[in-house]
């Protein structure tokens, strides 16, 4: 049989991390202070729903034993994050003598592993069948997918054929851009190649999201997983967005 505590168990471990350390503390001190009835109003509306689940499945327990709770899990998080581990990724052929982690593989666990949100940015995309695969898996988890990519008219020549944000339709992602009236001038390019999971997994390449790119080039990255680096990376992003700086592209006629 199921208890509140055991509802409450299940709603800190599946939002805890998305409101991460110092959401759960202003959290805690609401309970502390107000008990269960303040909600969670003030969280924004991207963590707004988190916020609400836990309060929700909260209702039936002390305040006092919450706040404690959520005071603890918030320090284990915050621990978990000063750990930082970093990994070299590589595209391209290997050697047995010197082992590596493919680019196209950590790509593929980064975005496997998003269960709230994923970021992507770059600067050419083509169709690849198991990205786009691993796109469709995590939109149907509810994950909220942004990609950001250049578009020809922003990369001048540079690029030719279909526009970079083709390799993603029909996914139901969002689609982000650099709009060239927002550019410094018409030499500004969108060249970074990121992936965010849930900002605490960090994809930093110089491969772009094509096969070539991720699969056959020699392209060389990194891979950061906890500290401050994808919590930096997507409030960077977040940013840029709110000021306008990126913009969200028109969804193609069908």
């Amino acid at each position: 049989m199921t208890t509140p505590l055991d509802r409450f168990d299940a709603a800190v471990g599946d939002d805890a991390a998305r409101l991460g350390p110092s959401r759960l503390r202003t959290l805690a001190a609401r309970f502390e202070r107000d008990g269960a009835g303040l909600g969670p109003a003030g969280f924004g509306a991207e963590f707004a729903d988190a916020a609400a689940r836990i309060t929700d499945a909260a209702r039936r327990l002390p305040a006092g034993d919450v706040a404690a709770y959520l005071r603890g899990m918030a320090t284990a998080l915050a621990h978990r994050e000063a750990a930082v581990r970093v990994d070299m990724v590589w595209s391209g052929p290997t050697g047995h003598a010197v082992p590596v982690r493919a680019t196209a593989q950590v790509l593929a666990q980064v975005v496997g592993r998003a269960r709230h949100e994923l970021l992507l940015m770059t600067y050419s995309a083509r169709r690849y069948a198991p990205l786009r695969a691993a796109l469709a898996a995590a939109v149907a988890r509810n994950v909220r997918v942004r990609v950001v990519v250049e578009t020809l008219q922003g990369a001048g020549s540079a690029i030719s054929g279909a526009e970079p944000a083709a390799a993603f339709h029909g996914l139901g992602v969002e689609l982000w851009h650099w709009p060239v009236d927002r550019r410094p001038d018409d030499t500004g390019r969108l060249h970074a190649k990121i992936a965010v999971a849930d900002r605490r997994e960090l994809l930093v390449s110089s491969a772009n999201l094509t096969q070539s790119g991720v699969h056959d080039n020699i392209e060389a990255g990194l891979l950061v997983r906890g500290g401050t680096a994808p919590v930096r990376a997507a409030e960077h992003v977040d940013a840029l967005c709110s000021a306008g700086t990126l913009q969200r592209m028109h969804r193609p006629r069908p």
